[in-house]
């Protein structure tokens, strides 16, 4: 049995989780505003150029759950430096990167780091503090994670401007090397059941969330008929059928099947997925847009971003602290038709002369309303699963999300392939005004599938039993 944890150690492994936790966060988001200049020095197309997101978004995600049991087997404090190392040494490699398949195998390393630290950080915190003090440190953890996606693009923008895109990159080294020093001498080891890891579940996600997203990728290019796209695809579906079968056979799965019984989990896991996938992909070819097509440099368009995300900060916990009282499926399925309405709008009106103060309103209608969705839809997920699973559950949510986001982004680039091209202002407006249309339909769906969620009366009455 471990000795307590001293206050001031306490403070220690919240802050040091939580700055490693901020440094992950916002290096995935200071690269969206970056797209535009790394598309042109590599001379790259739009359609290659989602792979550096979808590469870290697919490692992060098949990897997450194999991280957390790495943790639990080796040793959490050894394998949450490692986790840093490792995304520092890719971090070292995408500023290196000459052309952009090397940037995009760098950013599938990051990710791999990444899907080490995330889910060890929060075991580690959760490991010191008691069950009455919990909550208050995740929730301070969770706000200075949250300040990175809204500071991440202004902050992407601002280096990429007057640095160059290469030192939103190396700015990880310092960084990275001052955290792995504090994790050394400010963390204590600590151990989780040794579970055995899920090897053959993770091979199949993976190949199958691979080969879904290159038959979306690829359609338009060599055509939706062709022998490669229809090929892929049916691998794509084989292969996660297969990954249904082991999870369902298999005694140590990385994600329960029998989790989805619940309606609560089946439904806010919709949801979430859709409305990420929509999120992502307009996070990719937003600030793409404001440059190529309205002329704003990388720092511009960060700021102007901040009408959108920075909506977090003020909706999230205000819907955080409503949802108990009204239930999720309000808060879901309001805030997804915002969110759709929001990106309807501006589909319908984006043009290479749309003044930017046309977008505001709409970008803070989607931002709010998107805001409010992600709190309660987490919540409806993790309340439908009992105490001794809610880490599984935690995992597949943070699956869903980053495979949501990889196929928004490349579904949404498919669209705007199909209709445009970022070869001019007007061409890039085109395909930029079709992808939109997409994100409002996906938005909708996730709205669809709240509606499934079960109303607050009838969901505590149902746990009530496992309460009492």
């Amino acid at each position: 049995m471990q000795t307590p944890i001293s206050r001031t150690g306490q403070l220690w492994v919240l802050g040091v989780t939580a700055l490693a936790s901020f440094m992950m966060a916002l290096d995935a988001m200071v690269i969206t505003t970056a797209f535009a200049t790394i598309r042109a020095d590599f001379g790259s197309r739009v359609e290659t150029l989602q792979w550096t997101v979808n590469a870290f978004n697919l490692t992060f995600a098949v990897l997450l759950l194999t991280g957390a049991a790495l943790g639990d087997r080796f040793g959490r404090r050894r394998m949450f430096a490692a986790g840093i190392a490792l995304f520092v040494v890719a971090s070292a490699a995408c500023a290196l990167a000459g052309n952009v398949q090397a940037l995009i195998a760098a950013r599938a390393l990051q990710g791999a780091g990444a899907a080490l630290v995330m889910p060890l950080a929060m075991a580690i915190l959760s490991g010191a503090f008691g069950r009455d003090e919990r909550a208050r440190a995740l929730g301070i953890f969770s706000s200075i994670t949250g300040c990175a996606l809204i500071v991440g693009p202004a902050i992407g923008g601002f280096i990429t401007t007057h640095l160059g895109w290469r030192w939103i990159f190396w700015i990880n080294l310092p960084i990275g090397l001052i955290v792995i020093a504090l994790v050394l001498t400010r963390l204590r080891e600590s151990f989780g059941p040794a579970a055995p890891l899920d090897i053959t579940g993770l091979s199949l996600v993976a190949v199958a969330a691979l080969a879904l997203v290159w038959s979306l990728l690829r359609g338009n290019a060599v055509g939706w008929l062709s022998a490669e796209v229809v090929g892929t695809l049916a691998t794509g579906i084989v292969f996660a059928a297969g990954f249904v079968l082991w999870e369902l056979r298999t005694a140590t799965p990385m994600l329960p099947m029998r989790l989805f019984a619940s309606r609560a989990f089946a439904s806010g896991m919709a949801a979430s997925v859709l409305f990420y996938a929509a999120m992502y992909g307009v996070l990719f070819l937003l600030p793409q847009f404001l440059q190529t097509t309205l002329g704003f440099d990388a720092f511009s368009a960060g700021l102007r971003l901040l009408p959108w995300t920075a909506t977090l900060f003020v909706t999230a916990p205000v819907a955080g602290a409503v949802v108990n009282r009204f239930g999720e499926r309000p808060l879901v399925v309001t805030g997804l038709l915002m969110q759709a309405i929001g990106l309807g709008c501006i589909s319908e009106i984006v043009s290479p002369t749309v003044p930017y103060s046309a977008l505001v309103a709409p970008l803070v209608l989607a931002g709010v309303g998107v805001s409010m969705a992600m709190p309660a839809a987490q919540n409806a997920v993790l309340s439908a699963v009992a105490v001794t699973e809610m880490g599984k559950a935690s995992g597949a949510f943070n699956m869903g999300r980053f495979l949501g986001g990889m196929f928004g982004i490349a579904a949404l680039v498919a669209e705007f392939s199909a209709t445009g091209a970022a070869d001019s202002a007007v061409h890039f407006a085109s395909g930029f005004a079709a992808a939109m249309s997409l994100a409002a339909t996906l938005s909708l769906a996730g709205a669809a599938a709240g509606l499934v969620l079960p109303a607050r009366h009838r969901a505590l009455a149902a746990a009530a039993p496992q309460d009492a």
